[in-house]
């Protein structure tokens, strides 16, 4: 009997140690839905809107474990902050961004992007539990459809714009066409707010209006 109850107690430490130990942090980035779940050992679950790489800079796929921690990081190559940076695959990071407004569509270079709040927690996590008990995973592709709206709106504020410069074109065609035109073109060019006596201050009157007809001829 003792020697079946040794038998049992070796072969459970034999299990444990042969047996994957479990991440401490468990991150799983979902990409086609743009979003993220954190998991820990001591209970935690967060669930949490991304960024991934737009078209032409797509996130890799993979399992990683963190390589390095920066809490204030600076992209020189692209030009922007990367706060709370959890490094997994050369330049590739987890971090906080400012385009919160972009969270939930493809906007990034390729790293994958988080509230500066959220950034500072899993930060935190990756800190408390060590990058040898983090492990993350990065998992499918965005359609090509989201990348393209994380770039509609410039898109659509251009249109606007020529819309805009079309429609007021339009306005001046009318009104230099109107029988009103010339006649207001008179009165713009009077510059009432220069004195009659200003030098070189030469008005103009319509051919047709009341004061041109009492003008003398030098001052037509």
């Amino acid at each position: 009997m003792r020697r079946a109850l040794g038998l049992l107690a070796f072969l459970s430490l034999v299990l444990a140690a042969t047996s994957p130990a479990r991440a401490g942090v468990d991150v799983r980035v979902d990409i086609p839905a743009q979003r993220m779940k954190v998991t820990t050992t001591d209970g935690e679950v967060y669930n949490w809107t991304i960024s991934s790489g737009r078209k032409g800079f797509r996130s890799p796929n993979g399992v990683y474990r963190p390589t390095r921690l920066e809490k204030n990081w600076y992209s020189r190559k692209y030009g922007g902050a990367m706060p709370y940076s959890v490094f997994f695959r050369g330049g590739y990071a987890i971090h906080g961004t400012t385009a919160v407004g972009a969270l939930g569509r493809p906007a990034s270079h390729g790293c994958i992007r988080l509230h500066p709040a959220n950034a500072a927690k899993l930060f935190a996590l990756v800190k408390k539990h060590g990058a040898g008990q983090t492990r993350i995973a990065l998992n499918g592709a965005a359609p090509d459809g989201l990348s393209q709206f994380a770039k509609a709106p410039g898109r659509a504020k251009s249109l606007q714009a020529q819309a805009g410069a079309k429609q007021r074109a339009a306005v001046v065609a009318e009104t230099r066409a109107g029988k009103n035109w010339n006649a207001a073109r008179g009165q713009i060019l009077l510059r009432p707010s220069l004195p009659a006596g200003a030098y070189g201050y030469q008005p103009y009157y319509p051919s047709g209006s009341p004061v041109y007809q009492g003008l003398a001829p030098g001052w037509r």
